[in-house]
C-alpha cells in the first residue's frame, strides 16, 4: 500500500498556518513566558519545571538559538489549537476523525523544513539546543519528537512520540521497549538483518502532537490531515523514501541499526512523575536533518511531580478522554462529560459523568470503561457534578459513595508496566467508584443540591390566596406576594396558624380547603 497524494503548488497552500512558530507568537502573556535574556543549556530544564506556561527561549545556550518548551502542556492551549473551548477538545477531536484526509506532495525546494539540508559531518545532533531534562537522566535528550516509518507489511505510515539520548554527533539511543507497532516492525527487520529507516520531526504544531499519541486503524500520516481539518503538505526525505510533514521546523533523518537491543538507554524522567531504568535499546543513526531557516527548536516537559504543567500528561489525557467517548457512546444513552486528571499523569484515573435512564446504566458503564481503557481508577457522577472541579468531586466521593456497595474492584489485570505501585509485578488491580444517586433515590427532595434562593413562582393578590392554591415553599411565598423582606411573610404566616395552617412532609406551606 501507498499513500494517496495530490498535487498542488505551494503558492496554494498556506505553509505558515500550522508551523509551530507562529502557533507559539500567537500566545498571550497568560500562556506565554518569552525569555529575551541569555539562557544557558543547564538551566532550561529548572525553568520549565512547575511551570504552567509555555516558554520561548529566544537565546539559548552558546550558540544563541531559540528554543520552546511547554507547548501544550495546558489544556488551554491545546484548546486553542484547536479552536473549542476547553471542555470540547476530545469531542472535537472525535469529530474531526469522520474528515477525509488529504496529503498535498510538495517538491524539495517548495518544502520549508529543506530550506537547510545538512549531511554527512554536518549533520550534527550536538549542534542542536538539546539540555538535560532531570537530575538523573544519562545524558541530554531530543524529547519533543514525532517518529515517521513506513510498515512494510502494508505500506501504512506509523507515528510516535519518543525521546532520543544523545550518544554522539550522529548516534543517539531511542525508548523502544513499551508494546508499540513500531517496536514490532523493528523486531521484525532486526530479525531479517535489515535497517528500519525513521524520520523524526522536531518542532510541530500542536495538533500534530495530539495526532502522533493516539492509536486509530488508520494511515498516521493521513490522520495528521484529519485532525488539522486541512489538507497535510508532505515531502519525501533527502536519505529515505519517508514522507514528512512539510511545514515542520525541523526533520532529524536516519536509521535503527539491525543490531536489535543492544545499547543501554537511560535512566530517564518518565511520564508518571518517577525515573524509567536504565533499558537495553537500539542505536538511532543519523544520516540529514533538515530544517527552516529560521527553526524554532521544541522540547517537552514530562517528569517531576506537577504532572498538570507537563506536555506529555497533557496529551496523554486527551487521548484517553476520546476514548471514553467512544467507549460510552456504546453503552450508555446520555454521557455528558469525560475529564482524565491530568494531575495523574492522564491515564492513571479517569472521571465522566452520565444522566441516568435506567436503573444499573451508571454501573454497567463503569465496567466498559475499566475493561477497555488502560486507567486504574474511574469515577461515574451524575450530571449535577462537574467534573473538572476537584473541589466538587471530592464532595460527591464524600457524600455519595459507600464502599461496599459502591466500590468495584478488579484483580490480576494489566497495568502500565511504568507504574511504580506495581514494584515489578506484571499485573494490578483496577478501581471503579460509582458516585451516582441510585435512580430510584434520585428524585428524592431531600437530594436537592442547596442553592441561594432565586423566588421562583406565580403572583397572587395575597398570601392566603397563594396557601389555598396549593402547598409552597417559604421562597415560593415570597415569591407570590412580592416581598423582599421574608420577615413580612413569617409575621403573616403566624396569623394562619389559628386557621388550621398545615406543612407537608416537605415542608411546604399549605391551607386545607
Amino acid at each position: 500500500m501507498t499513500i494517496n497524494t495530490t498535487t498542488r503548488s505551494a503558492a496554494a497552500l498556506n505553509l505558515d498556518r500550522f508551523r509551530l512558530r507562529n502557533f507559539v507568537e500567537g500566545l498571550n502573556a497568560d500562556e506565554l513566558d518569552v525569555r529575551e535574556e541569555k539562557v544557558d543549556l543547564a538551566d532550561v530544564a529548572a525553568i520549565l519545571q512547575n511551570n504552567p506556561k509555555a516558554v520561548w527561549f529566544r537565546n539559548v545556550g552558546p550558540e544563541g538559538q531559540e528554543l520552546v518548551g511547554n507547548v501544550v502542556g495546558s489544556r488551554s492551549r491545546l484548546a486553542k489549537a484547536f479552536g473549542v473551548p476547553a471542555g470540547e477538545v476530545a469531542l472535537e477531536m472525535r469529530r474531526r476523525l469522520s474528515l477525509k484526509p488529504e496529503l498535498v506532495k510538495l517538491s524539495k525546494d517548495e518544502a520549508p523544513v529543506q530550506q537547510v539540508v545538512l549531511t554527512g559531518a554536518d549533520a550534527d545532533l550536538l549542534k542542536l539546543p538539546v539540555h538535560v531534562q532531570h537530575a538523573l537522566d544519562g545524558a541530554p535528550y531530543i524529547s519533543a519528537t514525532i517518529d515517521y516509518t513506513i510498515d512494510p507489511k502494508n505500506g501504512r505510515y506509523n507515528c510516535g512520540m519518543r525521546r532520543l539520548m544523545l550518544r554522539g554527533p550522529q548516534e543517539a539511543g531511542v525508548d523502544l521497549i513499551a508494546p508499540s507497532d513500531l517496536r514490532v516492525m523493528y523486531m521484525a527487520s532486526a530479525e531479517r538483518g535489515e535497517r528500519l529507516n525513521v524520520a523524526y520531526v522536531v518542532g510541530c504544531h500542536p495538533i500534530d502532537m495530539v495526532s502522533a499519541t493516539m492509536k486509530e486503524p488508520v494511515d498516521e500520516l493521513e490522520l495528521i490531515s484529519s485532525l488539522r481539518a486541512a489538507p497535510l503538505p508532505v515531502v519525501k526525505c533527502v536519505t529515505n523514501d519517508i514522507m514528512v510533514p512539510a511545514d515542520a521546523e525541523m526533520v532529524i533523518e536516519g536509521y535503527f541499526d539491525e543490531r536489535g537491543y543492544v545499547e543501554k538507554e537511560g535512566p530517564y524522567g518518565e511520564y508518571l512523575g518517577y525515573y524509567g531504568v536504565v533499558k537495553t535499546n537500539p542505536v538511532f543513526h543519523v544520516t540529514a536533518i533538515t530544517h527552516r531557516k529560521d527553526a524554532l527548536f521544541q522540547t517537552a516537559t514530562i517528569s517531576g511531580n506537577r504532572m498538570d504543567y507537563t506536555d506529555t500528561s497533557n496529551l496523554e489525557a486527551l487521548r484517553m478522554e476520546m476514548n471514553v467517548w467512544k467507549i460510552l457512546g456504546e453503552v450508555v444513552r446520555q454521557p455528558v462529560a469525560v475529564y482524565a486528571p491530568v494531575a495523574a499523569g492522564g491515564s492513571m484515573s479517569m472521571r465522566f459523568s452520565i444522566r441516568q435512564t435506567y436503573p444499573g446504566e451508571a454501573r454497567s458503564a463503569l465496567y466498559a470503561v475499566l475493561g477497555a481503557v488502560g486507567v486504574k481508577n474511574v469515577f461515574v457522577v451524575d450530571p449535577d457534578i462537574d467534573i473538572f472541579d476537584d473541589s466538587q468531586m471530592e464532595w460527591a466521593f464524600g457524600t455519595r459513595f459507600q464502599a461496599d456497595r459502591d466500590l468495584v474492584i478488579a484483580t490480576g489485570v494489566r497495568l502500565s508496566p511504568l507504574d511504580p505501585s506495581l514494584h515489578g509485578a506484571r499485573s494490578g488491580a483496577k478501581a471503579g467508584y460509582d458516585l451516582t444517586w441510585p435512580v430510584q433515590h434520585a428524585q428524592n427532595w431531600e437530594l436537592v443540591t442547596p442553592q441561594a434562593p432565586s423566588y421562583p413562582g406565580e403572583r397572587y393578590p395575597s398570601l392566603e390566596a397563594a396557601l389555598k392554591a396549593g402547598p409552597k415553599y417559604f421562597e415560593e411565598l415570597m415569591a407570590a406576594v412580592g416581598s423582599r423582606d421574608g420577615r413580612e411573610v413569617v409575621r403573616e404566616l403566624d396569623t394562619f396558624r389559628s386557621r388550621g395552617l398545615e406543612r407537608d412532609e416537605r415542608g411546604r406551606y399549605y391551607l386545607p380547603k
